[in-house]
């Protein structure tokens, strides 16, 4: 097994080791490149803002398309029952489509140790920016075209920028737009937000049914009855919520939520947004009352973990609930968008948790020294940014006033500079009250801003075996270089019992 980021530097993908094959695959540039400082796309992507400001509709939209799927013939239960035995593999990814260098670097590593699963599953955010139907030949069909079994998917908020149409037709059995609706009354604040809008794109409909034939093997076929559901599989249930523009679940699915729920068979929940993510509980909420965490913690529903993209890296929180029994939380955004930063999460002392039970990757160490040389770069103020693997790992751990997560080899020293590199990069000694606001900006503008094209990537897939005793998770890496290509290195492996 090859190094992992706990192990060493090169584990970790930093020095000059051979680039990765993934170079390959990567098809010729088609347009503008995707860049998250570029108005226009900020401008297709502000649907989620009109939804804060003005209201959010995807409830009702949400279930206009699951009534026309149940007309067609969609079962009632939204349960996908497959056939098979009681111990098998899966995949989890999340946050895959933006269709440049890091998406297409997790794709050798995850094809080698995906290929004896028997389905894989995209958590979160399928297709950037907005969901479009024309985008996923290069984001979705091309890169995972020899992945020879089905993959189902929980949409995230890009995925509803063109109220998904999208996702509905490659997913659920090419699903028809759904016919207008009526205007609201003018000047009013759904006429307001319907004025501004953003609406599905047309359709390129030759180039579509072009990109479908790259995974069109009768073994790679899946259907799904809507944008939320359930897996029956071998010993376990698992359960696939879709949270829409803004982390949140309509009255109709909550309801089917806590029906599907009720199911004695262990489960797993995949969200769109997660439970827990840099070190906060956002429990989800559900309209009319009460939150998805509060289902995923009733003992009678036998949750192990719930699982959600939306943040663009790994992090796992095992939470003991009702004194003996404990839910993983995780964390699994790192399938292919840009990194948001982990060194901006605070020590992790909550709910009974301490930070020698919590794990993420990046390392916060490496996630400092990535970052430091991105803003080196932008800013030609090298000398000042660029702290070594060795200073940001050696400031991370005076933060966090314990050991270097990766023991370095040659230690290095805290000096003012890098304190204060560290602090301008959102980590170092802060105020409390400054820590929940600068994660904020670097999650929501900086971390974006930052995008690269270069190994290190610090990339992630889940690999889920299945038994009727446990469930073993390991987070593989894709950083971009061969050697972690041939061999994805296991940055972080629990076993979660069943029984």
């Amino acid at each position: 097994m090859s190094d992992s980021s706990r192990d060493t530097a090169e584990g970790a993908g930093w020095g000059a080791p051979e680039p990765g094959d993934y170079r390959q695959l990567v098809p010729p540039a088609r347009g503008r490149k995707l860049s998250w400082l570029d108005p226009r796309t900020l401008w297709l992507a502000r649907n989620g803002m009109l939804a804060s400001w003005f209201g959010d509709p995807t409830g009702r939209i949400r279930s206009r398309w699951v009534a026309q799927q149940a007309a067609v013939g969609a079962p009632a239960d939204k349960v996908i029952r497959r056939p098979g035995p009681d111990r098998f593999a899966f995949l989890v990814a999340g946050d895959t489509g933006e269709g440049g260098d890091p998406q297409y670097a997790v794709v050798p590593g995850l094809l080698r140790v995906g290929q004896d699963t028997q389905f894989m599953i995209i958590a979160s955010d399928v297709i950037y920016p907005v969901g479009a139907t024309d985008d996923y030949g290069d984001k979705f069909f091309r890169p995972y075209q020899d992945y020879p079994a089905p993959i189902y998917a929980v949409p995230g908020n890009h995925d509803w920028y063109e109220d998904l149409h999208g996702f509905m037709r490659v997913f659920c059995d090419d699903a028809p737009p759904l016919p207008p609706e009526p205007r609201p009354r003018p000047l009013t604040r759904g006429w307001l937000r319907d004025r501004l809008w953003h609406r599905p794109s047309p359709v390129d409909e030759a180039d579509f049914a072009q990109a479908r034939k790259l995974r069109s093997a009768p073994a790679q076929m899946a259907v799904q009855p809507g944008p939320y559901w359930a897996i029956d599989a071998g010993p376990i249930r698992i359960v696939g919520i879709d949270t829409g523009l803004l982390g949140t679940v309509d009255a109709e699915q909550g309801a089917w939520l806590r029906e599907v729920s009720r199911d004695p068979r262990p489960k797993i929940l995949i969200t769109g947004k997660p439970l827990y993510a840099d070190g906060v509980l956002r429990p989800c909420p559900i309209e009319g009352g009460g939150t998805v965490d509060e289902i995923v913690r009733d003992p009678a529903h036998r949750y192990v973990a719930a699982i959600g993209g939306d943040i663009h890296n790994y992090q796992r929180y095992p939470i003991r609930v009702d004194g003996n029994r404990t839910i993983q939380y995780v964390v699994a955004g790192g399938g292919g968008a840009f990194t948001h930063a982990t060194h901006t999460i605070p020590p992790v002392h909550m709910a009974g948790l301490t930070e020698a039970d919590f794990r993420c990757y990046p390392l916060r160490g490496d996630s400092l020294a990535f970052y430091s040389r991105i803003y080196a770069r932008r800013t030609r103020l090298r000398r000042f940014f660029t702290l070594t693997e060795a200073q940001a790992a050696a400031v991370v751990a005076e933060r966090l006033e314990g050991r270097p997560a990766r023991t370095p080899d040659s230690p290095a020293p805290v000096t003012p500079r890098t304190r204060l590199v560290a602090t301008l990069l959102g980590t170092g000694r802060r105020p409390r009250r400054f820590r929940l606001p600068l994660r904020k900006l670097y999650t929501g503008l900086l971390s974006p801003s930052c995008a690269t094209h270069a190994p290190p990537f610090f990339k992630s897939f889940l690999r889920i075996d299945v038994s009727p005793e446990a469930l073993r998770l390991r987070c593989h890496a894709a950083t971009g270089h061969r050697a972690q290509e041939l061999d994805p290195p296991v940055e972080d492996e629990v076993t979660i019992p069943l029984t």
